[in-house]
């Protein structure tokens, strides 16, 4: 190969390795929230669930999701996982909602309850919810994580 065959062939791996960065100057991660989860009628010992999606755009561009796919975590057992492959555009400066099935990993479940047993007096529970969006090969990945703390016990209102 050539001096100049080797810079364009130099020139071609460096776009393709800024990936869209560049392109978008400015660009900001969606923003993903737990709207609604409820359990569904199951088929065999697993329990499915269905869970609300709330997706925000505060980008200039719409977001065409090609896929998503999470994991929800409680007290670092991971406990429920997911993927679709039926999402919404989400236009620019726009939101929208997906709900999502997802299934329980019952071994997880179990050691998860294992521990809550053996920790009696705890009145919280962490979670973490990790997402991870895919917008299609010519954009990153996308992923957005929460955690947060769940509280077992209600508190009593005031009168």
């Amino acid at each position: 190969m050539t001096k100049n065959g080797n810079r364009v062939v130099f020139c071609i791996l460096f776009l393709i390795a800024s990936g869209c960065a560049g392109f978008q100057p400015g660009y900001e991660k969606p923003t993903v929230t737990i709207t609604s989860f409820e359990a569904v009628p199951a088929e065999g010992m697993v329990p499915k669930f269905k869970i609300g999606i709330h997706i925000i755009n505060p980008n200039r561009t719409p977001l065409q999701l090609k896929g998503l796919s999470y994991t929800v975590s409680l007290e670092g057992h991971r406990i429920i996982t997911g993927v679709s492959n039926q999402l919404p555009e989400i236009e620019a400066y726009g939101e929208g909602d997906v709900m999502l099935n997802a299934s329980v990993d019952l071994f997880n479940s179990i050691g998860f309850m294992s521990d809550l047993i053996r920790n009696q007096g705890k009145d919280q529970i962490s979670y973490d919810l990790d997402t991870k969006l895919d917008a299609g090969v010519l954009y990153p990945l996308i992923r957005v994580s929460k955690k947060g703390k769940l509280s077992l016990t209600q508190n009593p209102k005031s009168p």
